[in-house]
């Protein structure tokens, strides 16, 4: 999948958009050459690497440094620590760990330009694709819902990352590049569900074994019921929760019986996953220079046991060592083993690690590296072959119950998709655990056992409401880290026609 993008600040959207020639495996590309945008899009095959481009950037981990989704909002949450070296070792997770966050120093550069290089792709998929005559009706009609079911969802992140944000749903005239202006979120979130309404008319119900990772129509409700709930408006609620039973109950997807399975490297695109991001190391990639060429998942190498010798681990460079509160709150939950590892009881049974800054000897399992995945071709930190599971169906399990509670629904459907019962496995069945009361906090404390480290907890917590509580003693202010600060380079670069966020210097 590897071409590259000159997109690095919002005065950069209109570059031009070099593409690389396509492998077999979707999303997956063979760099053989570079061929201009004003000379590409002349062929179907041309528009087929065209959407190849826009989904590329939800591989990317490594825009204006370490931006991993998964590991940075397990540090923002009240899993796990920044750790590394020290605390001069990444700056900008620390300061998203303790919330000692300012216009320059935080990951918001980083995900600024990753997200608005997705928009940027997306928006020249779409003006191409919607104004040509050389592409077949089916093929028209599935590649443009792709794009704009991925464009929904880069302004999404945007949106929950930032707030206040400049809404761009088309080529921008030179002009006027410097001039885009925030949009009130309220309009963003209507982009967003204005996009993934026309996409799921148009998406697949299933996609073929040779065509995983593109887009289906499960994972687009998916995601519109997401982007519904995290506006935190109960008259809504009532329309998550259809959108999230349509696909719960499509028969498309099924919880695995073993927990443990979901997060095995080797076992990709699995009945419980509904939207998955591939990774790969077959690129063996070799770039330090964090340029976003490689297909691999670097997120593994961040979290892993630093210096560690022993079985079964890889060595890793000892960050987001897991919290002892989210020790304490799993200790004795059976997805415990799945979840966490247990440094001092690794280190009883003979293996070695350096116990690095906030050491608390408990670190991240679900992704952690592993010898057996080890890249054996370029550099192997930067290939690990690790997917990641934006959306399963025990998160839109637990989602649906939560919607049904707070709109007044079947309660009785809340607490099987919750508890399980006879003849349906729920979220607690599956992994052996007793029936709970079907309550709001009951469906909160759930979420936070069932995707602990995948990214989740942070979202949960501002869209309920709870940040402010369960951050507080990590420097956490309500009013103002909800978001991050607009990167302060955008700003300068737009002579300030964008705004900071209230609170931020």
């Amino acid at each position: 999948m590897k071409k590259s993008i000159y997109s690095y600040s919002l005065l950069l959207l209109l570059a031009t958009i070099v593409l690389a020639s396509c492998s077999k495996k979707f999303l997956e590309l063979d760099p053989r050459g570079t061929q201009l945008e004003s000379n590409f899009y002349s062929t179907e095959e041309e528009f087929y690497q065209g959407l190849i481009a826009v989904y590329d950037v939800m591989q990317w981990g490594n825009s204006g440094g370490y931006t991993m989704k998964m590991p940075l909002l397990t540090v923002a949450s009240d899993e796990a620590h920044a750790g590394g070296s020290d605390a001069s070792d990444q700056p900008s997770w620390v300061s998203y760990d303790d919330f000692t966050l300012d216009a320059f120093r935080g990951p918001q550069l980083g995900l600024w330009q990753k997200y608005y290089s997705g928009v940027y792709r997306a928006n020249l998929f779409l003006s191409k694709a919607e104004n040509t005559s050389v592409l077949s009706p089916a093929f028209r009609s599935r590649s443009i819902a792709e794009a704009k079911a991925l464009r929904a969802y880069f302004y999404f992140d945007l949106v929950r990352f930032f707030k206040n944000i400049p809404l761009i749903i088309g080529p921008i005239p030179t002009a006027d590049l410097y001039t885009q202006q925030q949009a009130a979120p309220a309009d963003v979130f209507i982009q967003i569900e204005k996009d993934l309404t026309e996409a799921i008319a148009d998406l697949p119900l299933t996609i073929p074994v040779s065509e995983n990772g593109r887009l289906s129509k499960g994972a687009a409700k998916a995601l519109l019921a997401k982007v519904i709930m995290f506006q935190n408006d109960d008259a809504r609620m009532a329309q998550a929760a259809s959108l999230l039973n349509e696909v719960n109950t499509s028969g498309v997807y099924s919880l695995l019986p073993s927990y443990g399975d979901i997060f095995n490297p080797a076992n990709r695109f699995h009945a419980e996953s509904i939207w998955e991001i591939p990774h790969s190391s077959l690129a063996a990639w070799g770039d330090w220079g964090w340029i976003n060429g490689g297909e691999g998942n670097v997120g593994p190498q961040f979290i892993g046991m630093a210096d560690y010798e022993g079985p079964t681990f890889s060595a890793g460079w000892g960050f987001a060592p897991i919290s002892l509160d989210l020790v304490n709150v799993m200790t004795g939950d059976p997805r415990f083993v799945h979840t966490i590892i247990d440094g001092q009881a690794l280190r009883g049974a003979g293996a070695n690690y350096n116990p690095r800054f906030q050491n608390t000897d408990y670190f991240i399992r679900k992704y952690a590296p592993m010898q057996s995945f080890r890249s054996p071709v370029g550099t192997a930190e930067l290939n690990w072959p690790y997917n990641e599971i934006e959306i399963r169906l025990a998160d839109t399990y637990l989602l649906e119950a939560e919607a049904l509670l707070r709109s007044g629904g079947d309660a009785a459907r809340a607490g099987l998709l919750l508890n399980g019962g006879p003849g349906f496995t729920g979220v607690r069945s599956r992994v052996g655990l007793p029936a709970v009361a079907v309550t709001l906090a009951n469906v909160y404390n759930e979420r936070r056992l069932e995707l602990a480290t995948e990214g989740h907890r942070f979202f949960d917590l501002i869209r309920t409401g709870q940040a402010a509580a369960a951050l507080a003693s990590k420097g956490f202010s309500a009013g103002t880290h909800e978001v991050l600060p607009i990167p302060q380079q955008e700003i300068d670069v737009t002579k300030n026609v964008l705004k900071q966020n209230p609170n931020y210097q």
